[in-house]
């Protein structure tokens, strides 16, 4: 049973984890690799709307696709695409990466190889890694812009699309603590966190919403 208050956190914590971006046009679009089929069905609508005239799809396999995606995220992404209408010359897979730091320099790596200016890069996500791999991007890839953009969906709607509350709140509990946490290490930019979204977060992992914290922090107060 989820409370009233950590709905409210769990609230907060989507808002914020979005960078509320207006979708523009760009230089390419490249969409990160997951469990999730909307980032490849965002970023084809994306294209069909003229926000980019090339796709990079990156992303290997994970523990939670291997079996979903056993060609790998990035190949799935684009039969995706493919079926809802972007040509397969739009597309460039990227199938090794596996993590967002490696997403944007391995997609960056393959861009320059097949001469692609890139000025501005949309960057498509699930809806709550939006802020995370922004700041990962800014690190990886600071000499171009950003344009952070995922599914339109409330909290609700993506709760519903994943059958498991808990599930989502422990993601967006874990998708924060990397925003504090991996700044510190080097792994993306620092990005202001605002006391509300620090105190719900804070309130959030006491309450036991820890399974996909980083283990070492795993069992702090």
């Amino acid at each position: 049973m989820i409370s009233t208050q950590a709905w409210a956190d769990a609230q907060r914590l989507w808002d914020f984890q979005q960078m509320g971006h207006e979708p523009r046009p760009c230089s390419v679009a490249i969409g990160l690799g997951s469990h999730d089929l909307g980032v490849a069905d965002t970023t084809a609508d994306l294209y069909h709307r003229g926000m980019a005239p090339l796709i990079v799809f990156t992303g290997a396999t994970s523990r939670t696709t291997r079996e979903r995606m056993p060609r790998g995220e990035a190949e799935h992404y684009r039969d995706r695409a493919v079926e809802l209408g972007v040509p397969a010359d739009a597309i460039i897979v990227e199938p090794k990466a596996r993590n967002t730091g490696e997403n944007i320099r391995f997609s960056r790596s393959l861009l320059g190889e097949q001469g692609v200016p890139v000025s501005s890069v949309l960057l498509v996500s699930k809806p709550y890694e939006e802020r995370r791999a922004y700041a990962t991007a800014r690190k990886v890839w600071p000499e171009v812009e950003w344009v952070s953009a995922s599914t339109p969906m409330t909290l609700s709607e993506y709760i519903e699309s994943i059958q498991d509350a808990r599930l989502v709140v422990d993601m967006l509990v874990g998708a924060q603590q990397r925003l504090i946490v991996y700044p510190q290490q080097g792994f993306m930019i620092e990005l202001e966190t605002p006391d509300d979204v620090a105190a719900a977060f804070e309130r959030l992992r006491s309450n036991g919403f820890t399974s996909r914290l980083l283990p070492e922090a795993a069992g702090q107060a």
